[in-house]
C-alpha cells in the first residue's frame, strides 16, 4: 500500500507551515522508507513480509528494524554512481562508509561486501572494524583530539589514513610514529569556508568550528601564511609522515551539489597551490560527506548518480583549468546509506490532549475543537506517549530535528489529528516526532513506525532515566536477525559497583 497521495491544505494553526494533513493517514510515501516496506493484507507495516506484531514479539519495543537489502543497496548506489561518475578523471572513487552514523560488526562487514570502505572516528570504532575483520587499509581514522592510544592503534592496524585536524595533531602523529620507526599515512582536513546545510551553502572567511585547518591567510601568526599551509609545510619536513592529499567536510543533510563544487575548486585551487611551492605530489582528495535524506515529505534528496555528475564535472574542469592531474578522489556517507533503510518501532503508552491558543485561521479545523474568543482560538494538540524516546533517539531535541511517523500495527478510519509523539523520559524536550498527524483513535498498545532513524539514532542513543538501549534487527529477504543485542536491566546494573 506504498503511495504518493496527494496532501490537503493545512488544518491547524498549530502545525508547522510545511506540514499538510494527509488525506489518507494510513499510506505510506516510499521516499521516507527503505524498500520492502509495505502493509500487509492485514493491515500491518511489514518489512520483507515480517509483520510488526511479529517484530515485537520476538524482540520487543523499542526496536531498530534495518533493511539489510536496502543499506546494501544504498552503499552499492554510491559506489557504482561515483566510480562511473569519475572513471575518467581517477579511475573511480573510494567510497568510505561513515561509520559514526551507525556502526556494528554486520554493517562493517556488508560495507566491506559491497566494496565500500569505513571511516572511523575512535578507538571503539576501530575496534569494531578490527572485529569485523576488515583490512586496515580500508580504513581511515577521523577526530580533532586523537589519544596517543588510538594514533598507535591506528598505526597497529597499519590504517590508510590519519585524518589530521591541527597543528598539534601532526606532530603527535609524527612522534609516536618516528618513535616506532614508522611512517604514518596522513590527510589533512581543512576547512575551506563553506558551508553547507540542507537547501543552502554560503561562502565565509573563516570557520569558528572546532574541526579542521583554516584556509584563510590570516589563520595562523605568520603573515600571509594560513593555518592548512603551515600544515602541509610541516607535513612535508617529517620524514615519519607521508601526506596523501586533502579532506573537508561541509555540513550535513545537504540536497545541492553546489556547496560540494565550491569546495572542491577550493581545495583544488589550493592542492595545485602546495604541490608547486613545495615540490610534492598531492595524489588524494577526499569531498566529505553530508549527503542528505528525507525525513519529511517536503525534504529532497538528490540521487547518488546526479550528485555524482555535478561533482565529476567540476572536479574535471578545475583540473583541465589547472593544468593539473585529477588527485583520486573519495567521499564519506553514512546517513544517506544507513539512514532511510531503518525505522524504529515503537508501543503507544498514555495519550492526552492540551489546548492551545493560536490566532484564528477562519473557524474550527478538521479532528479538532475550537472555542472562539477575541483574537485567539483554541486549538487541540494530542500527545502520544512510546515505550522509548530521547534516550534511542537524541536528534529533535539536539538538533531540533523533524521526523514523520504512521500507525503501524493496524488500518484506521478515523480522521487525521495534530499530534506530538513524545518518549518517557522526565524532561519536557524529550520529543520524538514534533508534528504529525496520526488518525484520532491511536490508543495504547498500536505500535508507531518512524521511518529515517538509521543514523545518528542509535549510535547517539543513552541509558537516560536508566532506560535500556534499544536491539538492533536486521531484515533481509524475509528473515530477520538480531545484529545489536537490547540492553537489559542486569547489563546497566554490571557496571555499578556497588556500595
Amino acid at each position: 500500500m506504498t503511495a504518493d497521495a496527494p496532501m490537503t491544505a493545512n488544518a491547524s494553526p498549530l502545525a508547522p507551515e510545511w506540514l499538510a494533513v494527509p488525506e489518507d493517514v494510513n499510506a505510506l510515501h516510499s521516499s521516507l522508507w527503505a524498500g520492502g516496506v509495505d502493509r500487509n493484507s492485514d493491515g500491518q507495516l511489514a518489512l520483507d513480509g515480517i509483520s510488526v506484531s511479529e517484530l515485537k514479539e520476538q524482540f520487543g519495543t523499542p526496536l531498530f528494524v534495518m533493511s539489510e537489502t536496502d543499506f546494501r543497496a544504498r552503499a552499492r548506489s554510491f559506489k557504482d554512481a561515483f566510480d562511473e561518475a569519475f572513471a575518467d578523471i581517477c579511475g573511480g572513487v573510494d567510497v568510505y562508509y561513515a561509520g559514526k552514523s551507525f556502526l556494528c560488526t554486520a554493517v562493517a562487514s556488508w560495507v566491506a561486501e559491497e566494496g565500500l570502505r569505513l571511516d572511523t572516528c575512535s578507538g571503539g570504532e576501530l575496534a569494531v572494524a578490527a572485529r569485523a575483520g576488515i583490512d586496515g587499509g580500508d580504513l581511515s581514522l577521523h577526530g580533532n583530539n586523537k589519544s596517543d592510544a588510538e594514533i598507535s592503534r591506528a598505526l597497529d592496524m597499519k590504517l590508510g589514513r590519519i585524518v589530521v585536524d591541527s597543528l598539534d595533531e601532526l606532530e603527535r602523529v609524527a612522534k609516536i610514529a618516528s618513535a616506532r620507526g614508522e611512517v604514518a599515512k596522513v590527510m589533512l582536513r581543512l576547512t575551506p569556508g563553506v558551508h553547507a546545510h540542507t537547501h543552502e551553502f554560503i561562502a565565509t572567511a573563516h570557520e569558528d568550528q572546532k574541526f579542521g585547518l583554516s584556509m584563510a591567510g590570516d589563520s595562523t601568526d605568520q603573515a600571509g601564511l594560513s593555518a592548512a599551509e603551515e600544515a602541509v609545510a610541516a607535513a612535508t619536513s617529517y620524514a615519519s609522515i607521508e601526506l596523501l592529499g586533502l579532506h573537508c567536510h561541509i555540513g550535513s543533510q545537504i540536497f545541492e551539489p553546489d556547496g560540494f563544487a565550491l569546495a572542491a575548486v577550493k581545495l583544488l585551487g589550493f592542492l595545485a597551490e602546495m604541490q608547486t611551492k613545495y615540490s610534492i605530489r598531492l595524489p588524494e582528495l577526499d569531498l566529505g560527506g553530508g549527503y542528505g535524506i528525507a525525513y519529511t515529505l517536503v525534504d529532497t534528496p538528490r540521487p547518488p548518480a546526479e550528485i555524482a555528475q555535478a561533482m565529476a564535472a567540476v572536479v574535471r574542469s578545475k583540473c583541465a583549468e589547472l593544468g593539473i592531474s585529477a588527485p583520486r578522489i573519495s567521499i564519506e556517507p553514512g546517513r544517506a546509506i544507513v539512514g532511510s533503510s531503518t525505522f524504529t518501532l515503537y508501543e503507544v503508552g498514555t495519550r492526552k490532549t492540551v489546548r492551545v491558543d493560536a490566532p484564528s485561521a477562519g473557524g474550527a479545523e478538521t479532528g479538532e475543537e475550537a472555542e472562539t474568543g477575541g483574537e485567539n482560538v483554541t486549538h487541540s494538540r494530542r500527545y502520544v506517549s512510546v515505550d522509548g524516546g530521547m534516550s534511542d533517539n537524541a536528534r529533535p531535541v539536539l538538533y531540533d530535528a523533524d521526523y514523520s511517523a504512521i500507525l503501524a500495527s493496524r488500518i484506521s478510519e478515523a480522521a487525521p489529528q495534530l499530534s506530538r509523539v513524545v518518549g518517557k523520559h522526565c524532561e519536557s524536550g524529550d520529543i520524538v516526532v514534533r508534528d504529525v498527524y496520526l488518525p484520532e483513535d491511536v490508543a495504547a498498545g498500536d505500535l508507531l513506525a518512524v521511518p529515517g532513524t538509521g543514523a545518528y539514532c542509535w549510535a547517539l542513543s543513552s541509558n537516560y532515566n536508566y532506560l535500556a538501549r534499544p536491539g538492533v534487527v536486521a531484515v533481509r529477504d524475509g528473515s530477520p536477525r538480531l545484529i545489536v543485542r537490547g540492553e537489559t536491566e542486569e547489563d546497566l546494573l554490571n557496571r555499578d559497583m556497588g556500595v
